[in-house]
This record gives structure tokens, sequence and C-alpha cells, in this order.
């Protein structure tokens, strides 16, 4: 995008997107909760339905002029369906938080208990971090992982969910390297009687990609996620309902009146978009190489003997740590491969004894640097360059000649 219109209006805000493009297209992208999106996507993103208001959902509107709004959501709701497998979807939470809270407000009274992964076990925050509006409302039983193997424990899992009997049992994480047992959890929760949630929100473009198993196709009675990641549509949030139409009103409920007001249009007519390319035999093929490039930075980490919390991948992400591989923080490593062109994010790992803001641990993920074009080869050579720059941290000429590589790398993959 040239932004000529924004230059000529405000030529301070032009130099920040310009600032940040020349980021984007220079620098390699490794955080697993960031993608690109497509030319298409971005183009729906700054098209007129920018100016519309919405409120209410197809042919049920507060407003009139309502035609094409209308047209935009059933088409990105029957996109969904078809892509998840689904029954019913709401398109219109802002996010993948406020989609979770749209749950929890139309499935439980306050007070009511929520059985969910615990933060340093790689759980998000929406899955009961004290400092959460979800926290205050409601009673989150965290389940962690073994010790041993830094994996779910579902005997462990089972236990607390028989003991407390949770109304909601939820399945999915922030910060976890391993597939997830959807069958196991069902069996679960058919013996607490609890509500089956998951929250794909990392892996949902895996999961539509035909790489990773759908929880709906194990019985989970819903399950929310974001619509950016490894999606890659708009930032935006869905809910899905396998079956069930009274959990779904519930939830439509929730939503609108309950959490938001209008819905922002420009955004679910990107998604439509990208849940139309997420049909097509390209988005398939690339999910599986996602993966690829995990396992084999992860192959790379493992001959080199960085330890990675459960020892590998099975999805996009890795979690690394720094602390007990290289005696770096995962704040110092962040701003070290910063300096290279690499962006990833400081961590907390399972059992971590250092604080949130300077933990042990960095999550790496490979969705955009796939979507860029990377192959396995080039995931290992990356690899290997992260390690030889966190193994000599303090040697300048060698931080120079890993950014000198990773430029290179960047030329010959352009971003879209």
């Amino acid at each position: 995008m040239n932004f000529k219109n924004i230059k000529k209006e405000d030529e301070e805000v032009w130099k920040i997107l310009k600032g940040e493009e020349k980021r984007q297209k220079e620098g390699l992208e490794l955080v697993p909760s960031e993608n690109y999106i497509s030319p298409a996507v971005k183009e729906a993103l700054a098209s007129d339905f920018s100016n519309k208001y919405a409120e209410g959902r197809p042919g049920r509107r507060y407003y009139g002029g309502q035609e094409f709004t209308d047209a935009i959501e059933i088409l990105a709701q029957n996109r969904a369906k078809k892509l998840f497998n689904a029954k019913f979807v709401n398109v219109q939470p802002l996010s993948g938080a406020p989609a979770n809270l749209a749950v929890y407000s139309a499935l439980l009274k306050p007070g009511d208990k929520i059985l969910a992964m615990d933060l340093n076990s790689g759980g998000h925050l929406t899955h009961g971090h004290p400092m959460t509006l979800s926290a205050e409302l409601y009673n989150f039983i965290p389940y962690s992982l073994n010790p041993k193997t830094e994996r779910l424990d579902y005997g462990e899992i089972e236990r607390l969910a028989l003991k407390h009997k949770p109304k909601i049992i939820l399945a999915g994480f922030s910060a976890y390297p391993r597939n997830i047992d959807w069958k196991k959890f069902r069996k679960i929760a058919d013996k607490s009687g609890s509500i089956l949630m998951a929250d794909v929100a990392h892996i949902a473009g895996l999961i539509a990609g035909r790489a990773l198993d759908n929880p709906l196709d194990f019985g989970f009675d819903l399950m929310t996620t974001t619509t950016h990641k490894t999606l890659r549509g708009p930032r935006g949030g869905m809910i899905l309902v396998r079956e069930d139409e009274e959990i779904f009103k519930k939830i439509n409920l929730a939503v609108f009146p309950g959490l938001q007001g209008g819905p922002h249009m420009n955004n679910i007519a990107a998604l439509a978009v990208a849940l139309g390319e997420a049909q097509k035999p390209a988005f398939k093929k690339y999910a599986r190489q996602v993966i690829k490039n995990a396992q084999a930075m992860a192959e790379v980490f493992k001959k080199e003997k960085v330890k990675m919390i459960s020892g590998g991948t099975d999805n996009h992400l890795i979690l690394l740590d720094v602390w007990a591989s290289f005696g770096l923080s995962g704040k110092e490593v962040e701003e070290l491969l910063d300096k290279v062109g690499i962006t990833t994010n400081k961590n907390m790992i399972f059992r971590d004894t250092r604080k949130a803001l300077d933990p042990s641990g960095i999550r790496l993920g490979t969705p955009a640097m796939t979507t860029r074009g990377f192959k396995t080869a080039d995931a290992k050579k990356l690899a290997k360059l992260m390690v030889e720059l966190l193994r000599k941290a303090d040697d300048l000429k060698n931080i120079k000649r890993v950014k000198k590589e990773i430029s290179f790398l960047m030329k010959k993959y352009p971003s879209l």
C-alpha cells in the first residue's frame, strides 16, 4: 500500500505506517500468534463496510440499509460452518478474549466453576488468570502438566473434573506445543457432566487446513477462536457450536447486546475472504508446511541440546527454556533477536521461577514465515543461526554476521 492519501493529509502518521511496513518486510516474524493477511483480506478491511453500523444479526438489525451487511455476514457464517463442521457460528466477537467471555456469560452464573489450563502450563489469560474479569466472575480450577513429560496429564484432569464437577471444561492453549487428545476430554466431560469447550485460537488455521484434528468432530459442544493467527484472517473472533441450538441462542444474546454493540462489518467482510482462501487446496498445503517447519526447527534445537518444553512440537509453536540452555532470560533473548531482525516473545514456561516480564522462556512459531514461503531447509538454517547467536550473545561481530544472514533470507522471501 502506498498510503498516498495519508501522506497528503498526515505525514506524521504516514512515516509511522511506512516504518512498520519496512519492519515487517525486512524482519522475520516468529511470534506464533502473528501472520500476514493477503492483499484481498487487506482490501476488504479497507472497504466501505467500515462506515456501516449493523447492530443485531442478519434479518434482525436495528438500523436500515442492511442488505449487503446481511449478505456478507451470512457468507462468513456459512464458510465457517463448512470449514469447521459446525451447525451454528457467530462471527461478531471482536477478538478471542471477548469470544471466551461471551461464552462464559451465556452459559454460567457468577461463581460457577470452569476447569482450564493454568497459564504457566500454556493456558491463556482468559482461562483463569486472576487479573482478568473472567476470573473475578467465575471460579477457575486450573489443571497443569505432568512434571516428567511436560504434557497434559489426563488422569489428573479427570480427577479434578470428578472432584469439582465444573460447569465447563475448557481445552485449549496459548503456549502448548503438543496435540490435545480431544477424545479423552470428551470422555472426562461425560463423566463429570460438564459442557465441553475448546479454545482453538492458535490452531484454527491448522484445523481448517486439515493438518490437525477438529474438536467438534470429537463431540465438543462448542469452540472459540481468533480469526488471525494460523487462519490468516483479520483481527477478530468466532464462536462455533456443534449442534445445540439452545446454547447458540444464549451465546448470540451474550455477544449482542450483552457485551458488544455494532459488529465491525469490515472485519467480517475480510473474514469471509479469509475463510474462502482457507477452503482452497493451497491452504491445506500451507497448514501442513507450518507444522513441518516447526518440527524442522525443533530437530535442530534437539540436536544442539536446547531445552524445549515437552521436548519438541506437534503444531506451529515451540517453547524454549533459554535460561537453562543459554543462561539468558526470555527478555534478554527477545531483545537480542530483535537486533538481528527476528521478532519473538518472551514467555513463562512450566514451573518458571522467574517473573512474568523477565521469564525463563521464549515462544516462537512458524505461521508467518511459512506464509512468506519458508521450507524445512530454511527453518533448519534459521534455528542454527538462532543457536549460534545465543551462544555468543556478547560477540558483536557474530551479531552482525547473523543479522546479515537473516537479511538475506528475507530478500529470498519478500512478504506479501
